[in-house]
């Protein structure tokens, strides 16, 4: 049976994508990971990085026996996902990604690191600081808040993959945005798209950027659709 790795989104945990892993489990052999200092993961004494968690799901892979897999990345999932087919793409059979952000700059990350502010979403979102202490069981999810705002900043001084890198992914890919996300725009998606020599892309209709808020089954359709 195929194998499938499904990665979750920063701050974000494998829990988030184990309703989509129920709906694929009869199509293939399906995997799911915290990267380090998520999901109850001890948080590393290195800064978060898209290189770190690669190398997470390198580690889990030699730890599984896994010598190929495709992978579903959610978000910032999505990236580790091309930045695994850009540098390692023998481990890398096919990718679907949703709700990547590719485009990175000072600007931009400097606006995503005003929502990680833990004092203002214990204050204004009380519910989602919650959500964010279930998550990361024993973790301070303030930690991880902050290291992910570090990661966010360094990418805006440099994106880990330029959009020139993207050509030489071979990897076929599917990128999928929904057609609500305020994050992240049709316009970086579609430059990613353009450069991919093996990319197809699909708009998903009243899809806003939280993969709870996504339709697991619609979503389901796409990645058996594409993978096969």
């Amino acid at each position: 049976m195929h194998s499938l790795l499904l990665l979750h989104g920063a701050i974000g945990a494998q829990s988030q994508l184990v309703p989509l892993a129920a709906l694929l489990a009869n199509s293939y052999d399906v995997h799911l990971l915290n990267f380090s200092g998520h999901g109850g993961e001890a948080i590393p004494a290195h800064p978060f990085s898209i290189e770190s968690f690669a190398e997470d799901v390198i580690k889990f892979m030699k730890e599984k026996g896994l010598a190929q897999v495709s992978i579903f990345g959610y978000s910032m999932g999505g990236y580790v996902a091309m930045y695994l087919a850009k540098h390692h793409p023998e481990k890398i059979n096919k990718i679907v990604t949703l709700a990547t952000k590719y485009h990175w700059d000072e600007v931009i990350a400097a606006k995503e690191v005003q929502m990680l502010d833990p004092e203002k979403i214990e204050i204004k979102i009380p519910a989602f600081a919650n959500a964010l202490k279930e998550r990361h069981l024993l973790q301070n999810w303030k930690d991880v808040l902050g290291k992910t705002a570090e990661m966010m900043k360094a990418l805006g001084q440099h994106n880990t993959l330029q959009i020139e890198d993207y050509a030489s992914i071979t990897a076929p890919a599917l990128l999928l945005l929904g057609d609500r996300d305020k994050m992240v725009s049709i316009d970086e998606t579609i430059n990613v798209y353009k450069s991919l020599p093996a990319a197809q892309m699909a708009i998903l209709p009243n899809t806003a950027h939280p993969i709870e808020q996504a339709d697991k089954d619609l979503l389901a359709y796409f990645i058996k659709r594409f993978i096969q």
